[in-house]
This record gives structure tokens, sequence and C-alpha cells, in this order.
């Protein structure tokens, strides 16, 4: 409801997991360190979606595939007709949708403290574009999802390495000019993870 007063949005649509992800039979460890749903929470999925319904508001979900990757599905749609488009998530996954014409509503602490990301707010943030972020994350690792990541590679060193070389092809290309010698042999020690972990964070 506040989404829909702040933004004043002429369609809206809803996207929802369900069964299991293409990326858990990919890596075994995918979001393995998650906890299961509380059950006071999932008690409120069949009222969110009675809610969704009176609203008259589609639900969007495919069997073997994330509510990411339908997100990324209908934003990518929508800019082909020129429509803008607001994801709203709490999850930082989204940013590598953005672009001049999607943006994302971060919800993380509450529809009281919402962050909009645009391109600009995005570089300002890590100093990156939304088309570096899957790198980033591939890089840095990701503990929602047990990605994890280059051991000892935080958010600085990824969008340095990022800010530097453009991608994680562009690393590997020239990898002898990585400094210091133990950061270029920890990416050698992991290049073929760190093209998995992309693969697994990448919106399909």
């Amino acid at each position: 409801l506040r989404g829909f007063a702040d933004m004043q949005p002429d369609h809206v649509m809803c996207c929802f997991d369900v069964g299991r992800s293409f990326r858990a039979d990919r890596y075994e460890g995918y979001k393995a360190t998650r906890r299961p749903t509380p059950d006071d929470l999932r008690d409120q999925f069949p009222v969110v979606r009675e809610t969704l319904a009176a609203f008259g508001i589609p639900v969007y979900e495919m069997e073997g595939y994330e509510a990411d990757d339908l997100i990324g599905s209908l934003s990518r749609q929508a800019e082909a007709k020129d429509v803008e488009t607001i994801i709203v998530s709490g999850a930082l996954d989204m940013l590598q949708l953005v672009s001049e014409h999607t943006r994302l509503m971060t919800t993380r602490l509450g529809v009281q403290s919402t962050v909009i990301y645009d391109p600009e707010r995005i570089h300002e943030r890590y100093g990156l574009a939304s088309g570096q972020m899957v790198d980033f994350k591939a890089l840095k690792g990701d503990a929602t999802d047990n990605i994890p990541g280059i051991p000892g590679v935080g958010d600085k060193t990824a969008a340095k390495l990022l800010v530097g070389f453009g991608s994680v092809e562009g690393i590997y290309e020239r990898i002898d000019e990585v400094k210091p010698d133990k950061l270029r042999q920890k990416l050698l020690d992991h290049h073929d993870e760190v093209l998995l972990w992309r693969d697994l964070v990448t919106i399909d």
C-alpha cells in the first residue's frame, strides 16, 4: 500500500518462488544455510495471495525458477515496450536489473526506510555500473544464497578489481597485473568456482 501511494503505478504484478530452483541442481550448497521459513511467516502466504486476488493483481510463478528470474523477465519485456518499471524487493540481487528504464525500490529495513536505486545511485554506493553487480557478487560472495566468494575478498576489493579490470573476464585476461601476489593466487585458485558462482547469481 505504501508503494501504491508513493509510486502511483499504472500496473502491478507479483512473483513468487515455487518448488526447487534449477540453481540448486547446479550447486548443492545453494541457499543451503538458509533457515526454514518461520511458521508465522508461512501462515501469511495464503492471506497474501487472497489479498492480491482481491486487488486484481496477477501472480507469476514457474516451477524450477525463482521469483527473481520472473521479475527479471517481466522487467526486460517492459523495457522493450518503453515501460518504466519499479521492482519492489528486499533483495539487492536485483541491482543487476537496474537500467535507465528500471529502478529498484529496496525494503530491507521495512517500508519506513525504502531506498530507490537507479544507475547513478548504484555508482554512488559501489562505484560500479549495474551490469557489473553480478561479477561483484561472484567475487565477494553472498551469505544469503550461500555463495562463498573468494576468501578474503569483500566489497572494497571486489569493487576495486572491477573498476580496474571491468569484469571477471577482464581480471583473468590480465591476471598478471593483479596485485598483491596473494590476491592473484586466490583468483587463480578459485577461477572455476568464480565462473560457477557468477552463473548462479545471474538472474535468468
